[in-house]
């Protein structure tokens, strides 16, 4: 299967995937607002999402066994998209099996929060597919436009509606430095076309062009703010801490796996021409973006407002990957994102089954001797934390995905050794929170005055239960995982390949 990009309709087919999901959301969209909201109602709808995510999973699997190609255009169709469209749909998945039940927890009655996240997940879509500087802005804004509404879901909650404002007002703030960025790199190279720009920048002399170094810089700015990287990060702790919890997982995972696909993309085909002067601004904001997340989730007394700061010491962990701009990088990156969605998730689901109505139960103290009312979830929590952390064994595939990152930082054509070692100075500090959390569960009696833990529901414990079995499963078999990791990464064209190479 050979697609021609320049043809209007042979990109429509190569773009069927996003496409469909697009056009079952509107369908949606359509019958959310039809019918007054009720819980029965926004349980039919999730149901109704969870069934097109499906069949669009479908439709992905049946593209990457034809193993499609296509002409130079506006997007990529390859391997690389196909894993991380993969990780964006379950994601979606999961997000909504869970919303579906907090939602009636927390009477949030409007069905459209479902509909919201398929909206997200097609623009997270696009970004994966971007293979040009105008698309790349079109399916940010799509996804951010719809996780600004979901973040501020919960309007009974005082802190939704300040971390959906704070989240709007700083994220179209930041979507100005990637918007300019994105006019100064066309005025400097008279294309938005990632091959283009990347061919230009290995061909050309720019030390006499100050603006591409600065629309450069402006986007590694944008997406700073978009991963959630240190000093970019100030809005993801309360952000986070106020929208609903299955949405903070959906933040969390999805919605910067998305940014760091574009961010990945980019860097490989797009500015290897102008490597050495992205290297050192991407290798501090990785090295920042560690030590802040590790040394300030060491403070947190609520759990939410930690993972949020773990949330960015991953964010430094994968721009490692990103620094290291090699293939061996590229497959740490997809198989770290894996690692890193599936542990976070099924953390966020024990959050919201620990949980009483109002979102409370959030503070560390709440998880004090969980093991003797709820041993599996003690257990599950327990693998969630280690996976995290990079234990090896229990949660082994965290421990494979940080050395991948390690390996392709040592094997990196500049020197990454003082960034590896960041790395693993900033993992044994998360240990001190991590292995807290375990502590408390398993190592502390249950005070007589805890709160009794509320029945959850079948998809929540679905979740849980899930990803916890997954986790160990890459942990102990992550040949597999990495094997496919190495099968999906971005290709630039031959040209950059060498003048990459060759720097």
């Amino acid at each position: 299967m050979h697609f021609i990009l320049a043809n209007p309709a042979q990109l429509m087919q190569a773009l069927g995937p996003d496409l469909l999901l697009m056009a079952g959301a509107m369908v949606l969209m359509l019958w959310a607002a039809w019918r007054p909201d009720s819980d029965e109602h926004q349980r039919a709808v999730g149901t109704a999402a969870l069934a097109l995510i499906a069949l669009t999973m479908a439709v992905l699997f049946w593209y990457a066994a034809k193993s499609p190609t296509a002409t130079n255009g506006v997007i990529a169709v390859d391997n690389f998209r196909w894993a991380s469209d993969l990780v964006f749909l379950l994601g979606a998945f999961a997000a909504i099996a869970l919303g579906m039940e907090y939602n009636v927890r927390e009477r949030i009655l409007p069905a459209e929060s479902h509909v919201l996240v398929l909206f997200a997940t097609a623009g997270m879509m696009v970004l994966a597919a971007a293979r040009d500087l105008m698309i790349v802005f079109l399916g940010i804004e799509l996804m951010s436009v719809a996780v600004y509404v979901l973040a501020g879901m919960n309007r009974r909650s005082p802190k939704s509606a300040e971390g959906s404002l704070k989240y709007f007002l700083l994220g179209a703030f930041a979507t100005g430095f990637l918007l300019y960025g994105i006019a100064l790199v066309y005025g400097a190279t008279g294309t938005t076309n990632f091959w283009d720009i990347g061919r230009k920048a290995a061909e050309w002399n720019f030390a006499g062009r100050p603006m591409m170094y600065v629309g450069a810089a402006l986007l590694l700015v944008g997406f700073g703010f978009k991963v959630a990287a240190a000093p970019f990060h100030m809005w993801a702790p309360d952000v986070y801490e106020g929208a609903p919890t299955p949405i903070t997982a959906f933040m969390a995972t999805a919605v910067k796996a998305a940014a760091f696909a574009a961010l990945l993309r980019l860097w490989m085909e797009a500015m290897p021409g102008i490597g050495g002067m992205w290297f050192a601004p991407v290798w501090w904001l990785a090295a920042v973006a560690m030590f802040v997340g590790n040394t300030v989730a060491l403070q947190q007394r609520n759990l939410k407002r930690l993972l949020a700061y773990s949330s960015i010491a991953h964010s430094g962990y994968l721009l490692v990957a990103v620094a290291a701009g090699t293939v061996s990088g590229t497959a740490a990156f997809l198989f770290y994102l894996v690692a890193y969605t599936l542990a976070s998730f099924g953390a966020f689901a024990v959050v919201i089954i620990v949980a009483r109505t109002g979102d409370t139960n959030g503070e560390l103290v709440d998880y004090e001797g969980l093991w003797h009312v709820k041993p599996g979830l003690a257990l599950a929590m327990g693998v969630f934390m280690l996976s995290l952390m990079g234990f090896p064994i229990f949660g082994g595939v965290g421990f494979f995905g940080k050395w991948y990152l390690l390996m392709a930082a040592l094997d990196a054509p500049r020197s990454l050794v003082t960034l590896a070692v960041v790395l693993v100075l900033t993992s044994v500090m998360s240990a001190g929170y991590y292995v807290n959390v375990v502590r408390l569960m398993f190592m502390k009696p249950r005070p007589e005055n805890a709160a009794e833990i509320e029945p959850s529901g079948a998809m929540t414990r679905g979740v849980v239960f899930t990803a916890a079995i997954l986790v160990l499963l890459l942990g102990l078999m992550p040949t597999r995982l990495i094997d496919w990791s190495r099968d999906s990464i971005p290709r630039p064209p031959q040209s950059q390949v060498s003048q990459g190479s060759s720097r």
